[in-house]
């Protein structure tokens, strides 16, 4: 610990990093009752922390070494700090990228000095290669997170932050990727303000830290969800886990539509556009205080990461905002298929705003709304709505928490089909990159028919696919084969009740 507080202490980021400011959130000081700040790491020259672990690391390298260049594996905000710092101290940077990185940030890294190269469909396979490279060509390899001097880069953040706000704090949030933030946070502020909290937050479908933690020892997550790009990690670093394991109080986790909704936040406070990623840890911040109203005085600060967001993510960053802020409710209501039962239903919601209403007609005599209901009380509004509905003759399911509703369903009005035995309803993730469906479909014997498929594109590195396969039951192990060997993330929802409900060909 003694040495990494040195390193942080003597870091040489200030070359090319900046001070950034820790700003006031009013309205969501308001909202928890007590002061709520952002660090604000997205107004960096790359718009994210990264610049400062890896000049540091790059600073200490000697002339020989420079000489070799650098070389690292990254989809986004290492890649453009290590370019960034390569550039300024006159090395030659080599970037390796998967191949589904959008070219917004391939050109990024160029635009910075940096060589691309392209990679593999993950960053697994982009890190292996430039591991490759790196033995074969000599060039010094810059790791993302579990390396001394990335840390002590990154703490530099802990640093500023009891600097700049000598009142007290209670706790200070941090995201978690591979750690390296976290761990040079926590090291410098438990030593300077020990009785200040610091609270790693990672998503729940990437929590890599937390299952280290929990295992006393690293571990390898099978598969990590990938919105949160910039903490995607399936494997903790080695020295971060020691660190964090030592230093931090505590680890939240938190899901997307909960990260969706601090990205609103940190935007009607500020203006300002974080990266999912960048407001994971405002995520936390309102789950812990929520969890932990009567803890005691402070202020509490969440590090805002970066603002290295897709364009085209906005539309779905701000669909699921709603719904994790809890003032939209998305139900399925099933009811009977006229104009008059209709109508009765849009009074029952007692002068709601509907943000939404799907359907299609039923030649059973019944039909299945998919409606989005805006709130206006928050979460507990919509059990009361449901129970209102329910005892006014409705059968009503709570698509709100359903992923395959939210990312499927509620675009998909005509839904529902006969004569179609045997079917399955799969949601995959696609590379994001041309040829991923032609490989699909030739993955498929021509027997299997192909009898549903939904693809919004979502501006992330993955695309989001809906399919229904019809496959008599003698051949379904085939299928599952098939699809072993495909390699796409995928998961069953035959049986979610969107599926069966809006979907269901039987």
């Amino acid at each position: 610990m003694q040495e990494t507080l040195r390193r942080i202490l003597t870091a040489r980021v200030y070359d090319v990093a900046v001070e950034t400011p820790l700003d006031p959130l009013p309205r969501l000081t308001a909202r928890l009752g007590r002061p709520v700040l952002q660090k604000r790491e997205d107004l960096q020259p790359i718009f994210s922390f990264k610049i400062r672990g890896a000049y540091n690391k790059i600073a200490t390298l000697d002339a020989e070494q420079l000489a070799r260049g650098v070389i690292c594996a990254s989809a986004g905000n290492h890649a453009q700090g290590v370019a960034f710092a390569a550039t300024r101290r006159g090395a030659v940077s080599t970037i390796v990228m998967p191949v589904t990185t959008p070219p917004i940030k391939v050109a990024a890294v160029r635009a910075l000095g940096g060589t691309v190269v392209l990679h593999g469909d993950a960053f697994d396979e982009a890190f292996a290669e430039a591991s490759r490279q790196a033995a074969e060509t000599g060039a010094v390899f810059i790791h993302p997170f579990d390396d001394p001097h990335v840390i002590a880069g990154q703490g530099t953040v802990g640093l500023e932050i009891t600097r700049q706000h000598s009142e007290p704090i209670a706790a200070i949030f941090v995201p978690i990727g591979g750690g390296g933030l976290a761990a040079g946070v926590a090291t410098i502020v438990k030593f300077l303000r020990p009785g200040t909290r610091v609270i790693g937050v990672e998503p729940a479908d990437a929590a890599c830290m937390k299952a280290a933690i929990a295992a006393g020892e690293v571990v390898t997550l099978d598969q990590v969800g990938l919105f949160c790009d910039g903490v995607a990690v399936r494997r903790a670093g080695s020295e971060t886990f020691r660190l964090c394991r030592d230093q931090l109080d505590g680890i939240v986790t938190v899901d997307n539509d909960a990260i969706c909704a601090a990205i609103k936040d940190i935007f009607d406070d500020s203006r300002a556009v974080a990266e999912p990623s960048g407001a994971l840890a405002l995520a936390g911040l309102k789950a812990w205080a929520a969890a932990n109203p009567d803890v005691g005085e402070g202020a509490l600060i969440a590090v805002n990461s970066g603002a290295n967001v897709n364009f085209d993510r906005l539309r779905h960053i701000a669909e699921r905002a709603e719904i994790g802020e809890g003032t939209e409710a998305l139900l399925a209501v099933a009811m009977a298929d006229d104009r008059e039962t209709y109508s009765r239903f849009l009074t029952s919601l007692d002068g709601r705003s509907v943000t939404e209403f799907n359907y299609r007609w039923s030649s059973e005599g019944t039909a299945n709304i998919f409606v989005g209901v805006a709130l206006k009380q928050g979460p507990h509004e919509k059990d009361d709505l449901i129970t209102t509905l329910r005892s006014g003759g409705y059968g009503v399911e709570d698509m709100s928490d359903n992923e395959t509703a939210k990312l499927h369903v509620r675009y998909m009005v005509g839904g529902r089909a006969t004569g179609l035995p045997h079917e399955r309803i799969l949601r995959f993730q696609f590379p994001e990159r041309p040829g991923a469906f032609l490989r699909f479909l030739n993955s498929l014997q021509p027997a299997w028919a192909l009898t549903l498929f939904h693809y919004r594109n979502h501006g992330d590195d993955v695309g989001r696919v809906l399919a229904g396969i019809s496959v008599p039951p003698s051949e379904q192990q085939a299928l599952d084969a098939a699809l072993a060997t495909l390699g796409y993330p995928y998961v069953d929802e035959t049986d979610n009740p969107a599926s069966r409900l809006f979907l269901d060909g039987v």
